[in-house]
């Protein structure tokens, strides 16, 4: 199986697109739907900006922010299982891979670490 990357956070991105779409929107989801949605696009949009990198230094920091958007993407998906018990079970599931996400680009920045 080819591991990509881009395609798996692009994917996470859709994913989440999807689950916000089954959401209510009050006083109380608004503000969290529009955080996540925007932590969790940017994930991939700056993994593809990291394999454009102009420098090693670059690619460090777009996937440093890569990971940063997945790990805030973590909290609001929690925030919203809290506003809407009935979406936990698959806010859950999402926060399960923006974990692994996180985990992944810790890696990849710390194997990019200057010794």
């Amino acid at each position: 199986m080819n591991f990509d990357l881009e395609e798996r956070t692009a994917k996470f991105g859709e994913d989440v697109i999807v689950f916000l779409r089954t959401i209510p929107r009050d006083e109380i989801t608004r503000p969290l739907i529009s955080q996540l949605i925007r932590s969790a696009t940017s994930v991939g949009a700056n993994y593809c900006e990291a394999n454009e990198a102009a420098s090693k230094k670059d690619f460090r920091n777009k996937v440093c922010i890569s990971r940063k958007e997945a790990h805030e993407s973590k909290h609001w998906l929690r925030m919203v299982a809290k506003a809407v018990p009935k979406s936990a079970k698959r806010a859950r599931e999402l926060w399960k891979e923006a974990h692994e996400l996180t985990l992944i680009f810790a890696s990849i920045t710390k194997k990019c670490s200057p010794s």
